[in-house]
């Protein structure tokens, strides 16, 4: 019977290391090195890959951009 639990107690803890092994090699890491650009219109500081873009011009809105034309 001591030898059955042993065996059980071997097995969690090898099925514990491979999960956590497994855990830490699927854990993505979110990449910030995104620039920040500022909005013409209200001055806002936004992803460069959120932005509007009107030529040089950049905006964080569609509505920023018609009001700044006006």
């Amino acid at each position: 019977m001591s030898r059955l639990i042993f065996l059980f107690a071997i097995a969690a803890l090898i099925y514990l290391l491979i999960k956590s092994y497994k855990k830490n090699i699927f854990v993505k890491k979110q990449d910030i090195t995104d620039n920040m650009v500022k909005c013409l219109q209200c001055g806002v500081h936004l992803p460069a890959s959120e932005s509007i873009r009107d030529g040089e011009q950049i905006f964080c809105c569609d509505a920023h951009r018609t009001a700044y034309r006006k």
